[in-house]
């Protein structure tokens, strides 16, 4: 049995990734300040006796004894991380030195869960692991992207000074159930626009792309990742190569919805990336892995997510 730690194990991917780990024989410790994520994901853990919840802000050193480290702990969409960009930068970065120290001092194998990101608004497509990105380090976006390539950095100094166990995966748009109805990200502000028949807003012309991975392909990644071999410290993306405009994207969740929206167009923000989609031949590779639900079916499950949510607690879906 591995005792696992999980830092924003009460977010959208952290408490997925918490059930699994649960499911698999692991003991749990779930650590969150609860700034983004919500007790809801995971109550229904609470009677687990291998659970355990510990509310804790990653930028304040943690001590406990574990065997594994999965570091998901940040605000990850921009409305969340421009709130506070301060504290979106001290979470990436004091967090990870609070973790990669913990992971030093009882000898853990610990992964950076990391973002796509950080190779900005991108000159090359699709993106591959080599590439070093095209960042604003002073948009408004970049307490995030800065901060997550800090950490990188960070994981790869501890690697080779320390002979640290680290590994280092980039996350591509994921979707699916327990996404916070308020976050901003593209898929949930569609489905509950969609779902209220409110206006559907897109961003410019809706022609910027983007890759969607289910969080089920994501999580499954995730855990392959940590069960490499300990030479292999990555990075490696984690997405879904399927690419979709904007405007696409919109266009199903109405169809799905069978929904009354009309499409509206806003400017474009400061350094929204105009194409993400992830070279995943090196995830192909080592981990064996590639995704395998498609976005129309990911779209079902999370639009019923939604919808529940709407008739259940509609005060949190407006919070």
């Amino acid at each position: 049995m591995r005792r696992v730690l999980v830092t924003g194990g009460g977010g959208f991917l952290g408490s997925y990734l918490c059930e699994k780990l649960l499911e698999r024989g692991d003991e749990v410790i779930c650590v969150d300040n609860f700034y983004t994520g919500s007790k809801r994901n995971i109550m229904h853990l609470l009677s687990d006796p291998a659970f355990e919840l510990v509310r804790h802000d990653v930028t304040f050193p943690l001590y406990v004894e574990v065997d594994e480290i999965y570091n998901l702990a940040c605000p990850a969409s921009p409305v969340h991380y421009q709130r506070d960009p301060v504290q979106t930068v001290k979470t990436c970065v004091h967090g990870a030195i609070n973790m990669l120290g913990l992971a030093k001092r009882i000898r853990a194998k610990i992964l950076q869960a990391s973002t796509s990101e950080v190779y900005g608004d991108p000159a090359i497509h699709p993106q591959e692991e080599s590439y070093w990105g095209n960042v604003n380090p002073i948009g408004i976006r970049s307490c995030y992207d800065e901060g997550k390539r800090c950490a990188e950095t960070l994981f790869n100094c501890y690697s080779m000074q320390c002979g640290l166990r680290t590994k280092i995966v980039r996350i591509f748009n994921t979707y699916g159930p327990r996404m916070h109805p308020n976050d901003g990200r593209v898929v949930s502000n569609f489905i509950l626009q969609a779902l209220q028949n409110n206006d559907i807003t897109i961003y410019g012309d809706g022609s910027q792309t983007r890759s969607f991975c289910y969080r089920d392909d994501l999580i499954d990644a995730m855990m392959r990742m940590m069960d490499t071999p300990d030479e292999e410290h990555g990075p490696v993306n984690i997405g879904n190569p399927g690419e979709f405009t904007i405007l696409q994207l919109a266009e199903e969740i109405i169809r799905l919805t069978d929904s009354k929206s009309r499409i509206v167009r806003q400017p474009l923000p400061a350094d929204d990336p105009k194409q993400r989609r992830p070279d995943i031949t090196k995830a192909q590779k080592i981990l064996g892995w590639q995704p395998v639900t498609p976005l129309r079916d990911g779209l079902v499950k999370t639009i019923a997510y939604f919808d529940e949510l709407l008739k259940t607690d509609p005060d949190f879906c407006r919070s």
